[in-house]
């Protein structure tokens, strides 16, 4: 009888299935033809997980990222693995997303690399497609190339910085914006990202004095407005905060991201009816890499009793910036 229980037990036990790298990946790339983004990322960094120095995966990754607009992320995807992989792919890869930033000279010589490793690859007609796109003169003098590399910088810092701040990243955000203000001093709109950096990060004293002064030079700074609009109402100064709003209601920008600056504080200091009206005239098409986007103007919705078209965004929202899925609804 004894033997017979041992023989039992054996037969019940289960081989439990540990599946593989490749089984991942594939469930990834399946997600991806259907356009599920946001799944398709769960089994790719999973599949990344299993499998760690296969650059295939994470050059798979790297185009889920491309198709939401996160170009930025795609390519410190691809650069970590040539850091560790002379994986050809990564160059047009990383070609592709600066063309799409508009970083025509980086784009440029990272399709050139990837032509000169791998003239006849599988990407090498969509690299010599890409060269002829980008409509840079030959013949411009060594001053208006360090222009153009300047350029490139400055779009660079932007870039980073406004990918960071739209996911509040604010530790990221700040050396960077700091190191801007000092290479770029002109550009006078890094003051308001520094203290709205500096304010999320526990400097709130700092960063309402930096505006106080910006205002008082610039009584009709917009950014001035939004950010101490929004600073007095986490600091439940309501009154010092409606000063601000006031002036909000009553300006009409005509660019498309002040625009939805201004929504964005209205929705965020309560101010959900107005925030609506601002949010339905923007150009969707404009707003796809904003995360904040779809984060207030669903708020926005559902709080003027739109649940339907709050739960649309939202979902729309979490395909394109999957980070946005791990924060509680509109509803919440």
């Amino acid at each position: 009888m004894q033997h017979v229980e041992k023989k039992r037990e054996g037969e019940n036990k289960i081989i439990p299935f540990i599946p593989e790298g490749d089984f991942y990946f594939t469930k990834g790339v399946e997600a991806f033809q259907k356009r599920k983004f946001d799944i398709a990322e769960k089994w790719l960094k999973k599949a990344m997980e299993a499998k760690p120095f296969e650059p295939l995966y994470a050059c798979q990754l790297s185009v889920v990222y491309t198709e939401t607009g996160n170009y930025h992320k795609a390519n410190q995807l691809l650069t970590n693995v040539l850091q560790v992989s002379e994986y050809i792919d990564c160059y047009y890869l990383i070609a592709n997303n600066y063309a799409h930033l508009g970083l025509l000279n980086d784009a440029r010589k990272h399709a050139n690399i990837y032509l000169e490793k791998e003239p006849e690859g599988d990407f090498s007609e969509e690299a010599k497609s890409l060269l002829e796109m980008i409509d840079i003169d030959e013949d411009d003098t060594d001053d208006d190339n360090w222009d153009l590399e300047e350029e490139d910088d400055l779009l660079i810092y932007q870039e980073t910085i406004f990918y960071h701040m739209e996911n509040r990243e604010w530790e990221q955000a700040l050396p960077l914006i700091e190191d801007m203000m000092l290479i770029f001093p002109e550009h006078k709109t890094a003051i308001h990202d520094h203290a709205h950096a500096l304010f999320f990060t526990g400097e709130e004293e700092r960063a309402v004095e930096i505006e106080q002064q910006t205002i008082l030079d610039d009584p009709n700074n917009l950014y001035s407005h939004t950010n101490l609009a929004l600073f007095y109402h986490q600091l439940e100064r309501e009154e010092d905060s409606r000063h601000h709003i006031n002036v909000l209601l009553n300006v009409y920008p005509i660019h498309q991201q002040q625009k939805l600056r201004i929504a964005v504080t209205l929705a965020r200091t309560g101010y959900y009816k107005e925030a609506y009206q601002r949010f339905r005239p923007l150009v969707k098409n404009q707003m796809k890499s904003h995360l904040s986007y779809f984060h207030w103007y669903s708020v926005a919705a559902y709080r003027v009793g739109e649940p339907a078209k709050a739960l649309s965004l939202w979902e729309e929202g979490c395909k394109r910036h999957p980070k946005l899925s791990k924060e509680e609804g509109p509803w919440k």
